[in-house]
């Protein structure tokens, strides 16, 4: 992307700390932009507002499979020369104004980990309609070489190769690629299960109080992947993020938080960042089981838990 030492990479904080890890290899500085309250994705306007001179790469990213408006932060982008790359690691599946993540910016980046809607253990996948993009990612993904083996070894080809620049070996692997294919084949039918799963969760948490569902986009035109389903514990519940956690627990049913925000690791508190609504979001969002092979029983179990959890805090509250 033309990112070099120095230079700043806008991006979310309530997101995998990848994409800052990222900058901070080639020398870059993270820029934390705060999010939107309801779909934890960040925006044109929280983008801007921390856009400088030095900003040279924006990376929005699909909270939980969310669209983020990329489109507006593209029209921000391109007439101050700024590249535009989505961190789509949770948008398999997902369609924003019809197109996949990558579509209408620089490139989008997935990820093919074991908790995505498709995997092949580990590795994912560049998407990008700038050829001269692509080709770069593919030298710099092996050593910065001219040819890869393919192209050296099958027919017509030729042992000469030169290594034209620095690279990586960052490649994913082809036993690893052909899992994700064969995957690739079955992605409507396991997004459909994820889309039946939300349907069941949004339907029996609605009348919870205190329980909030975030990235609400079932009567969307536009399609979320729902990597994960995210709730927020508000104070009508009665019962704080962490103890809900720990009362689930209990219950046997396992849950996790996306995510800590990049500043509040050790490792990134030198960084500045005005992030008031991740800040406050952050201590609330929990997200809930949700993959294929799921049932309606068990979506069942999680928010008939839940449902008991809040109601005999609300009552004890009430009799206090």
């Amino acid at each position: 992307m033309g990112v070099q030492p120095g230079d700043e990479v806008v991006m979310p904080s309530l997101t995998f700390v990848a994409g800052a890890q990222c900058a901070r290899e080639i020398g870059a500085v993270p820029v934390f932009a705060d999010v939107d309250e309801h779909t934890l994705t960040v925006t044109a306007e929280t983008v801007a507002a921390v856009t400088t001179p030095r900003t040279k790469c924006i990376m929005p990213m699909h909270y939980a499979g969310c669209p983020a408006p990329v489109e507006s932060i593209v029209d921000f982008a391109r007439p101050r020369g700024i590249k535009v790359l989505e961190d789509a690691a949770h948008s398999v599946g997902m369609l924003n104004r019809g197109r996949w993540a990558g579509a209408g910016s620089d490139g989008a980046v997935f990820s093919f980990y074991p908790t995505k809607n498709i995997t092949s253990g580990e590795g994912g996948l560049l998407l990008t309609n700038d050829a001269e993009i692509a080709n770069r990612v593919r030298r710099l993904s092996l050593h910065g070489m001219s040819r890869d083996a393919w192209k050296r070894y099958s027919a017509g080809g030729s042992w000469q190769y030169d290594v034209v620049e620095l690279g990586y070996k960052y490649n994913l692997p082809d036993l690893g690629a052909a899992i994700a294919l064969a995957q690739f084949e079955r992605l409507g039918e396991l997004q459909a299960e994820r889309e039946k799963l939300a349907r069941l969760y949004v339907d029996k948490l609605a009348q919870m109080p205190g329980i909030r569902v975030i990235t609400n986009f079932l009567n969307s035109p536009d399609r979320h992947a729902w990597c994960m389903f995210v709730i927020a514990v508000e104070s009508e519940a009665g019962i704080t993020r962490d103890a809900l956690i720990d009362r689930l627990r209990e219950a046997n049913i396992g849950t996790s938080v996306h995510y800590i925000p990049t500043h509040q690791f050790t490792a990134y508190k030198n960084l500045p960042a005005h992030v008031p609504i991740t800040d406050r979001t952050w201590k609330s969002i929990v997200s809930l089981p949700l993959y294929p092979g799921m049932t309606a029983g068990d979506v069942a179990d999680v928010t008939d838990a839940i449902s008991e959890i809040v109601a005999s805090c609300v009552n004890s509250a009430k009799v206090a």
